[in-house]
């Protein structure tokens, strides 16, 4: 779950949902394949937007590119069309066209007219690159993997270093995946967004925690850091708030805003990718009418949508750092996490602040 809700949102007053997670979104379902073998330590995450099939009654959505050093597939349709109609697989860089076999695979046995009486079909396969602890040229990653994640979503979400995140780094730290809820009252009844990410990116110094400088106190007990910035962030907003997919773009957009409030720059060689769908306004594959009603939300109140994709996003990278563990990289390398790098900190140095912090972020054993 995400993190223990210590802080007042700096910019949102919205609530966490029940899990403080995606899942909160009803119908998000995630299922994830975890590889720890030697000098392997990588996987594959699997959002699934409905328990229904989603090729046959599509998710409006919209994608944005914050950076575009990424080798994502299945973007360019989603915003040319505005709908998303399959699961979305997040995995390493050199997996992509594996994920997309599978799925392929999977969606042509579930629905037999694609490719025969109707169109093909959009695999959304997004990435992000596990190298540094990951020995990742071996491509261990099998369909079986993909297939495997894809067919055992769930409610429950493990955060940290499992899944598509379990090789990643995140501000020189052990990095992973991570997710967060808010709910929203809307002329009297509720709604909810999620945010999921992969968070493979920043640098230590940089990392900012609810205004507290915390990674230029830690940077001095780190390794000399990477020279240049060339990690990226996968974010993947989910709501059954009834947008359209011209206003789930706007609200992407400010994922950016909840990524670089946690301390990032966004740098030439990153990959910042965000994906937004709604389950609401489900667009049918076959249609028997050329007109349609849909229910959208006045734009001139979109204000309080954005503070609640900024708190969301920021809250989904800040558990991935509360929940990610230590690991050994291929190298035979520490890849410390947050918690063991604030203690080694506390250890020479200890400080209220910190302290506080640890406690507040719920570090404690």
């Amino acid at each position: 779950m995400g993190l223990n809700q210590p802080f007042l949102d700096p910019v949102s007053d919205t609530q966490p949902g029940p899990r403080n997670l995606i899942t909160d979104v009803a119908g998000v379902t995630v299922g994830q394949v975890t590889i720890n073998t030697g000098h392997h330590h990588t996987g594959v995450t699997v959002i699934r937007p409905t328990r229904d099939n989603v090729f046959l009654a599509k998710c409006p959505a919209a994608v944005h590119v914050i950076n575009g050093f990424g080798k994502s597939t299945g973007t360019i349709q989603i915003n040319e069309l505005g709908t998303l109609e399959t699961p979305i697989v997040l995995t390493n860089t050199f997996a992509v066209g594996t994920a997309q076999n599978a799925l392929i695979g999977e969606l042509l046995a579930a629905n037999p007219a694609i490719g025969d009486s109707t169109g093909t079909v959009n695999p959304v396969v997004m990435e992000c690159n596990d190298g540094e602890i990951n020995d990742i040229r071996d491509r261990i990653i099998s369909e079986q993997d993909v297939l495997t994640a894809l067919n055992t979503t769930t409610e429950t979400v493990e955060e940290g270093a499992v899944g598509a995140g379990t090789g990643m780094c995140c501000y020189d730290l052990k990095g992973g995946v991570g997710s967060a809820s808010r709910t929203i009252d809307i002329d009297g009844h509720r709604f909810t967004m999620g945010a999921f990410v992969l968070s493979n990116y920043g640098f230590l110094r940089d990392l900012n925690i609810y205004n507290v400088p915390v990674g230029a106190q830690l940077a001095a007990f780190q390794a000399a850091e990477k020279a240049k910035e060339k990690g990226s962030i996968v974010t993947v907003l989910a709501t059954d708030i009834p947008f359209n997919s011209r206003q789930l773009r706007r609200i992407a957009k400010r994922a950016s805003v909840g990524i670089t409030r946690t301390g990032a720059f966004i740098g030439n060689g990153s990959g910042e990718l965000v994906l937004a769908f709604s389950t609401a306004n489900r667009v049918p594959h076959f249609s028997h009418h050329e007109l349609s009603q849909q229910q959208a939300i006045s734009d001139d109140r979109f204000d309080r949508y954005f503070r609640m994709t900024v708190a969301v996003v920021e809250e989904a990278v800040l558990s991935v750092l509360t929940h990610a563990t230590t690991m050994i990289d291929r190298k035979g390398q520490p890849r410390l996490s947050l918690r063991d790098a604030i203690d080694q900190y506390l250890a020479v140095h200890p400080t209220a602040q910190l302290t506080e912090l640890k406690h507040q972020l719920g570090l404690i054993p």
